[in-house]
């Protein structure tokens, strides 16, 4: 059910009729599968990274069901290390950028002021290619040859003499399959926060959660082609005896982990930077106010994205690099905490001086502050070399990454499923069970988390799938697998939530929390064509300007209304000032007959049908070229056609 705001004066029924047929898909099994409309794609790619998270949270519970006692038989080592590699790649590739890219596809286009994407297609594509990259590395798990090295899968460990078999062909042919995806989703963002915002969002006026996605996707863009090179060298050593990381034949066994380090330091705030836009997206609908130090944030977010890159030896203090060289990235890693500090104030300072409305999403948010400060402040002692060496390959370490993304990324999301529920769905949740929900997340969250710090410090090592009865870890790994049940029935009462307000839930008016962004301006849920007329934006909180919100429903002209086509408006990118009405691409199969193209290729070269897989390459170049063969003549060109 849609609940809107009105016809907006200005906008004739002829208008309103001819956005609806332009936009509209119709509901059958072809739009299913050619759909370009951002939200259906957000709301996708929300639901399977939600299901990917769903089957790592089910290897992490079996995993702690072993852990429980000493010596138990729940898994045997091979199993253990199988779930243990796919519960760490799935939550760090598979469901936490993937979920907070899905929030970005469905509300970026709504907060700039925008009717999609700035390449609909492309972020059709990048979603599929998402979902065959995941079935293609969660399919090999029952064939009992899923990558079983570590999420991180050092050398000489994923050698083909060390680790025979498929498993990490897997791992890096998968990745190197979901890397395309995040790689034309980074793109994808890019373009549209720079080119398709609102008259009037100038810089000093973009949602601070834009922000975030920006400076995400420009990480993204930096940081993955060191995981793409790894990945590909992986792959060439295993199948064709390239010996990049066998020292044997001159390679070197630490290039795989500078590759990857460099990308995997700025990955952790890849995944958190969302986050935190999404904290900074709540606070101002809960506290009445805009959050405080809004250019103070932004440069924050665009400091930690710079920083990010030159702390990747962080992860690295034991491996007998030169000691010299470990006093810059020990620098480096204490000065990072600085822009993450200010954030923290800045929300705290938000707290205080606003009118707080205590329901779910700020539960949520506050529990991510208490999290967010415990791990940063672990974050600070591994900074310090010395420390470092003393507790690497514990389970200190593991604690501590967990406290920072399950608290940096996992908080945060809870809060924006129940913030955007009403707007996704047009239903309000219930505000009992999602209480619950958060009481049992934060309580099983410490209980899991927190005793892992005690027993890392007490030698327990990581990545161990038993031990002994008289080492004094008996007691806190049993409060841990307490901790972690309690932690699966706090999400499957999300789950619950979630079911019932779509449902039964009560309808959502347009805005049920006045929030201060342009999302909450279109209807719940919105309307294909997102915007009968594009915003002009006079301030910050648009949503809360009269003037902004005037100029969506009075005085509306054909530039603004775009109704004869599918169209909107590209503007300039530091003062969003318009430039030119743009034809957006109608729904198509090519993106899925290129993501399925894609499939057959990475799973021929994985079982070595080389023939097949020249052929999918013959059929990836055919569909990429029919995709850019020009389908209007240069006098009827608008704009983007991607």
């Amino acid at each position: 059910m849609s609940t809107t705001t009105g016809t907006p004066p200005g906008v004739g029924r002829d208008d309103l009729e001819r956005l609806t047929e332009h936009w509209e898909e119709p509901r059958s099994l072809r739009a299913w599968f050619t759909t370009v409309d951002h939200k259906k794609i957000g709301r996708r790619y929300l639901v399977t990274a939600g299901f990917f998270f769903a089957l790592a949270g089910l290897g992490a519970l079996t995993m702690r069901t072993q852990l429980a006692r000493p010596e138990a038989e729940v898994l045997s080592p091979q199993e253990y290390n199988q779930l243990f590699t796919m519960h760490g790649t799935a939550m760090i590739f598979l469901f936490a950028t993937p979920m907070l890219f899905g929030f970005g596809n469905f509300l970026v286009p709504l907060m700039i002021g925008s009717r999609d994407m700035a390449f609909p297609r492309l972020n059709a594509f990048g979603y599929w290619v998402f979902l065959f990259a995941g079935l293609f590395m969660w399919a090999s798990l029952p064939f009992g040859a899923a990558p079983n090295n570590g999420w991180f899968a050092y050398a000489p460990l994923n050698d083909v003499r060390n680790n025979p078999g498929l498993h990490m062909d897997v791992y890096a042919l998968g990745l190197l399959f979901l890397g395309i995806s995040t790689t034309a989703g980074a793109i994808n963002f890019i373009v549209t926060a720079l080119k398709l915002r609102a008259p009037g969002m100038s810089l000093n006026r973009v949602p601070l959660f834009v922000w975030a996605i920006v400076a995400t996707a420009f990480m993204v863009i930096f940081a993955l082609p060191a995981l793409n090179t790894d990945n590909a060298l992986l792959f060439l050593d295993r199948r064709f005896g390239a010996h990049f990381f066998d020292p044997s034949h001159g390679g070197n066994v630490l290039l795989w982990q500078h590759l990857f380090w460099i990308f995997g330091h700025p990955d952790v705030y890849i995944i958190v930077m969302p986050a935190l836009g999404i904290v900074s997206a709540v606070l101002p609908a809960f506290t009445r106010r805009g959050v405080v130090g809004y250019p103070l944030i932004v440069l924050a977010i665009v400091a930690i994205s710079i920083i990010s890159f030159g702390v990747w030896v962080h992860h690295m203090f034991a491996t007998g690099l030169p000691q010299l060289s470990y006093s810059f990235f020990s620098a480096a890693s204490t000065i990072i905490t600085i822009p993450s500090g200010i954030q923290i104030f800045a929300w705290l300072a938000t707290m205080l001086l606003g009118r707080l409305v205590l329901r779910a999403p700020l539960l949520f948010v506050i529990g991510f502050i208490v999290t967010f400060v415990l791990g940063g402040f672990t974050g600070a002692m591994f900074a310090l070399t010395a420390f470092d060496q003393q507790v690497t390959d514990s389970y200190f370490v593991v604690a501590h990454f967990h406290y920072v993304l399950v608290g940096g990324a996992v908080f945060p999301i809870l809060a924006g499923i129940y913030y955007w529920l009403p707007k996704m769905t047009g239903r309000m949740y219930h505000e009992g069970l999602a209480r619950w929900a958060f009481w049992l997340f934060f309580t099983g969250m410490h209980v899991t988390f927190f005793p892992m710090h005690l027993y890392g410090l007490f030698g327990m090592p990581r990545r161990v799938y038993t031990y002994r009865g008289d080492l004094g870890w008996n007691g806190w790994n049993l409060v841990s697998t307490i901790g972690a049940y309690l932690l699966a029935v706090s999400l499957l009462l999300v789950l619950i939530g979630v079911v019932h307000a779509v449902r039964r839930g009560r309808p959502a008016p347009a805005d049920p929390w006045d929030g201060d962004s342009l999302e909450w301006s279109t209807a719940s849920p919105p309307e294909p064509y997102n915007f009968p007329v594009i915003p002009q934006v006079h301030s910050l909180h648009p949503a809360w300007d009269e003037r902004t919100v005037e100029s969506t429903s009075s005085g509306a002209t054909e530039d603004r209304i775009l109704s004869h086509g599918r169209r909107t408006l590209f503007t300039s990118e530091l003062d969003a000032r318009p430039e030119r009405a743009v034809r957006m691409p109608e729904p198509t199969f090519k993106p899925l007959v290129l993501a399925g193209a894609l499939l057959v290729f990475f799973v021929a070269m994985l079982l070595a049908w080389y023939p097949v897989a020249v052929a999918a390459v013959a059929a990836v170049a055919a569909t990429v070229a029919a995709w850019l063969w020009p389908t209007r003549r240069p006098d009827e060109e608008l704009g983007v056609a991607s």
